[in-house]
């Protein structure tokens, strides 16, 4: 199944553990989301992220727990994000982690992308849930 929506992101900075050297910015944030259309969900998480002196060069890890809807099913599972940035080349990979989901959203196994227009999130998702 695949499906899209929008969806509203805070990110909010945190305290962290660790401090950059060498010009390096290393970040910790907390997510929340409210998803909209076929995945009517919350989620909530972390990022951690590093910022080069390089412009556009960065990267970062996080988990959020989702929580809600998927096509009228209920449950949650936790998506894990991986994303590089460098000189316009862009890599994200958000991906569900196997053996997460919940409730009736039990099996469930997937990718999502998301994108920004004119200042708007949208997802899309490629998943999959057993009979």
């Amino acid at each position: 199944m695949k499906i899209s929506g929008k969806f509203e992101v805070n990110l909010s900075p945190l305290d962290t553990h660790a401090e950059g050297q060498n010009n390096i910015s290393l970040g910790r944030m907390s997510i929340d989301k409210v998803f909209h259309g076929d995945l009517d969900a919350k989620s909530r998480g972390e990022m951690l992220s590093a910022m080069t002196p390089v412009k556009g060069s960065a990267g970062y890890v996080a988990i959020e727990q989702v929580t809600g809807a998927l096509a009228g099913k209920q449950g949650s599972f936790v998506l894990q994000h991986f994303g590089v940035m460098h000189a316009g080349n862009n890599r994200l990979v958000l991906e569900v982690i196997p053996g997460s989901g919940t409730g009736e959203l039990s099996g469930l196994t997937g990718e999502m992308s998301i994108s920004i227009e004119d200042g708007q999130h949208f997802y899309d998702f490629d998943y999959e849930l057993p009979n």
